[in-house]
């Protein structure tokens, strides 16, 4: 109970201590940018001494994780971006209490459970086996990495120089955002608002119900929510039918970003499916939460595509909820072992990217215009400019996330300095004294040492793309590989048995007592 309640209180901390900077002048805010934020005003110092007393107007920026983003990617003001960065990954103060809290609660568990360290007791029942497996892995993830990454800082680097025409300027944590996307724009003349013109969200859902037709034959169908079903007016609900099976599972859907909702995208399993008896199977009920723009109706809700890639990720898991025939609820879609569990959802995100899926539902708000491939290509293209750059990222975060929760020294150690000594090994990146940015990344509460588990889904979902899906993504017979041989069995098969059935025997390897994946599909396709 006692880490339930901290887990809670972390995730409670995060939406109500945001943290905020106030920045004046008012056109130190890009105009597009302007509409979004709190109005503030102050005395101007020209008119302190006048009678009229003149008001400067500025504004009040929150720093939640998805305004900071917004900021540092398109604020050119470094000083604005700073002030933002620190403060955003300075909030909530709170938490290092509440997270020391947790990694006590969670080793006195691990102890009583006859384990030496949290990490253990959240591992052993993985493919993995082993903390000591997990960090062999990402310690050579992380050598294997490292030198593309500098590369790649070095790249950026020098395009802050020549752009600042400072010939000694150094690489701030708050540039990152701003001149990768800089870069990006300029090397494949990309254009953020063009390309949300083609992802209305009407349009990506109706993308996703081809997608579900052409792989599985089954149809969704919107179906009416009966008074008291639903926790707000925006949900929608759809039935998942195919033709000759019926109905096979129930998925509601609460899309658009509101005050006081939960402010992450997930799925949630309101109900697993269970075999009732031999002729009665109780249907699954899933539910995708996200925080899109606009509301129901909008013609004008657009996604950019982190958006769309995100939905295609969220909707991996509804698929592997809604399409698992298991005789047990225990079972049941998801529930999987951990590192199993992020693979249909990394799978899909293929989906989002590919031009042969994009074409059948990528369509211009007010022209009815196909995507060009050209676009696409390039979207692709600036996608990999700083691969090794976001794949060091996700290492350094399992790192984190297993450092943490794995056996506690004699004399606690600050997490602070842990997680700024790990950035310093294993990023290209300097750490920012006086920030601690781990205080916001829930993740440790959901995925407490197991985080580790993207990267091993990433793996495995390269795997299977190349394997089965990438020559014909959007065939019956992929579909009918991908759920006969993978999605149906849930959490009821050995997952390395499915995996080798699905992809081959070269999926994974065994390392010491446990498995990890393959890595040369992955490696391969990130230009290593």
């Amino acid at each position: 109970m006692e880490i339930a309640l901290l887990g809670r209180q972390f995730n409670e901390n995060i939406i109500t201590d945001p943290g905020f900077v106030d920045i004046f002048p008012v056109s130190r805010i890009p105009k597009h940018m302007q509409p979004h934020f709190k109005p503030i005003y102050r005395l101007s110092e020209e008119s302190l001494d006048r009678q009229d007393r003149k008001k400067e107007k500025g504004f009040r920026i929150a720093t939640d994780s998805s305004t900071l983003s917004s900021v540092l990617k398109w604020v050119s003001d470094a000083e604005v971006r700073m002030q933002s960065y620190i403060k955003g990954n300075s909030t909530p103060q709170a938490n290092l209490d509440v997270l020391d809290k947790l990694m006590s609660a969670r080793h006195e568990l691990a102890e009583i459970m006859g384990c030496k360290s949290y990490a253990e007791f959240a591992i052993r029942p993985n493919m993995a086996a082993s903390p000591d497996v997990v960090m062999s892995f990402l310690l050579d993830l992380s050598k294997t990495v490292r030198k593309k990454a500098d590369e790649e800082f070095k790249r950026i680097q020098d395009f802050k120089r020549r752009f600042c025409n400072e010939r000694s300027a150094d690489l701030e944590p708050w540039d990152e955002a701003y001149f990768t996307g800089m870069m990006k724009s300029s090397t494949y003349d990309l254009d953020s608002s063009v390309i949300s013109s083609y992802f209305s969200l009407s349009q990506c859902l109706e993308g996703l119900k081809l997608l579900v037709e052409s792989l599985f034959g089954a149809t969704f169908h919107r179906i009416p929510v009966a008074r008291g079903e639903s926790w707000h007016p925006d949900v929608m609900k759809l039935s998942l039918h195919h033709p000759q099976e019926g109905d096979l599972g129930f998925l509601y859907l609460d899309l658009y970003s509101r005050k006081g909702k939960y402010p992450c995208c997930a799925h949630f399993a309101i109900r697993g499916g269970r075999r009732l008896s031999e002729t009665e199977y109780q249907l699954p009920i899933v539910a995708l939460v996200c925080n899109f723009p606009g509301s129901p109706g909008s013609s004008r809700s657009r996604l950019n595509h982190w958006d769309v890639e995100t939905l295609f990720h969220e909707f991996g898991h509804a698929l592997h909820s809604l399409l698992s025939r298991t005789d047990y609820q225990h079972f049941s879609g998801t529930r999987v072992v951990l590192d199993l569990a992020e693979t249909p959802s990394n799978l899909f995100e293929y989906y989002a990217w590919d031009y042969r899926v994009l074409r059948t539902f990528a369509r211009h708000d007010t022209t009815g215009e196909v995507i060009p491939e050209k676009l696409v290509e390039a979207m692709n293209g600036a996608r990999n400019m700083f691969v090794a750059t976001e794949f060091q990222r996700q290492i350094f975060y399992s790192l984190m996330d297993l450092t943490l929760f794995g056996e506690q020294p004699a004399t606690p150690r600050e997490t602070i300095s842990v997680v700024a000594d790990l950035k310093k090994q294993h990023t290209s990146w300097n750490h920012v004294e006086g920030t601690h940015w781990h205080t916001r990344f829930n993740h440790l509460i959901n995925y407490g040492a197991g985080y580790y588990s993207y990267l091993y889904a990433r793996c495995f979902a390269a795997t299977i793309w190349q394997e089965i899906c990438c020559e014909h993504p959007l065939s019956r017979c992929t579909g009918s590989a991908l759920r006969t041989k993978f999605l149906q069995h849930g959490g009821a098969k050995d997952p390395s048995d499915l995996l080798k059935e699905l992809a081959g025997n070269s999926v994974i390897r065994n390392c010491s007592r446990g498995i990890v994946p393959d890595t040369s599909s992955l490696l391969k396709e990130i230009g290593f």
